[in-house]
C-alpha cells in the first residue's frame, strides 16, 4: 500500500505522517496540481490532493510547543518553521516560512513576509514586504506578489480548493484573493482588487458595457482592476476586467502602462 492508499484509507502510522510532511516540505507531494494534457498545462484546470492535506493536518497532534527566539523576540507554536531552504533568497528583517511550505529555485521573499504550511511558490516568483501566502496556496512560476498582497489560505475543510495564482501573473499592492479563488496563468490585478469565490467580476468593452460576467476565477491575460457597480441606493465592490494582455504589452510596458492605457 503507497502513501496516498495509507492516507485515503486512514490506514497510516505517525511515521507515514512524518514522511508526507517532509515530501511536502520539499515540494515532492503537492496539495493541487496542474492538469496536463499532451505535456502541456490546462489553464485553470486544477487537481486538489485531499489525501495530502489530511496528512498536514494529521501532523498537528504530533507536535509539541516549542519556544523559538529570533533576534530577541520568543515565540511558541506546535507547528516547527521551515529548514530547508536551496537557491532562495530569504531576506533578513522579519520573514517567516513554516515546515510542509516550498519555495522552488529563484524564489525572492523582502520583509516582513509570511509562507503558511502546504503552499507551493515555484520558481523566480518575488513575495514582497508585507505579503501573506496562506496554507496550501499554489503560486507558479514568475509569479510577483506585491506589498500587502494576502492570498488566503485554507488547509480546512479538507474538500476546500486552495487558492491558485498561475504562471506569469502580476498582483499588484494590497490585492487580496480569497476562497479557492484561480488567477489564470498572466493575469494581472491592480492594486486594491478583492476577489473571493463569491465575487463577481465584470468584463466591460472600451465603452464599458458589460459584456461578461465571471466568479471563482480570472481569465488568462486578464488586466482587473477595482470598481463598484449601484444596487439601489448602495455601491457594491465589484472588480472590472477592462482588457487582456498582448505580446506587445508583455514586451513594451510594466504594468503601469498597461493600466492607464486601458
Amino acid at each position: 500500500m503507497n502513501l496516498q492508499e495509507k492516507f485515503e484509507t486512514g490506514n497510516y502510522t505517525n511515521e507515514n505522517v512524518k514522511e508526507l510532511v517532509e515530501k511536502v516540505d520539499s515540494g515532492e507531494l503537492r496539495v493541487a496540481e496542474q492538469l496536463e494534457e499532451n505535456g502541456e498545462k490546462i489553464i485553470g484546470k486544477w487537481k486538489v490532493n485531499e489525501w495530502v492535506k489530511s496528512g498536514l493536518l494529521a501532523n498537528f497532534p504530533l507536535c509539541e510547543m516549542q519556544e523559538t527566539e529570533v533576534v530577541g523576540i520568543k515565540f511558541r507554536d506546535k507547528w516547527p518553521l521551515k529548514e530547508n531552504f536551496e537557491n532562495v533568497r530569504i531576506v533578513p528583517g522579519g520573514n517567516s516560512v513554516r515546515k510542509g511550505a516550498f519555495l522552488a529555485k529563484g524564489v525572492v521573499m523582502m520583509p516582513p513576509a509570511y509562507v503558511n504550511l502546504g503552499a507551493y511558490i515555484d520558481e523566480n516568483s518575488m513575495i514582497d514586504s508585507h505579503a501573506l501566502v496562506g496554507s496550501c496556496s499554489q503560486i507558479g512560476k514568475n509569479v510577483h506578489l506585491s506589498a500587502a498582497v494576502q492570498i488566503g489560505g485554507v488547509l480546512e475543510p479538507i474538500n476546500a480548493s486552495p487558492v491558485i495564482i498561475e504562471d506569469n501573473c502580476f498582483l499588484s499592492a494590497g490585492v487580496i484573493v480569497v476562497e479557492g479563488v484561480i488567477v489564470e496563468t498572466g493575469a494581472v490585478l491592480g492594486a486594491g482588487v478583492v476577489i473571493s469565490a463569491s465575487t463577481k467580476i465584470i468584463e466591460t468593452d472600451k465603452n464599458g458595457k458589460i459584456i461578461n460576467e465571471y466568479r471563482g476565477r480570472v481569465p488568462a491575460n486578464a488586466i482587473v482592476i477595482p470598481g463598484a457597480r449601484q444596487r439601489g441606493e448602495v455601491m457594491i465592490q465589484t472588480p472590472i476586467l477592462i482588457g487582456y494582455k498582448t505580446d506587445k504589452h508583455n514586451e513594451k510596458l510594466s504594468v503601469n502602462d498597461m493600466l492607464r492605457n486601458f
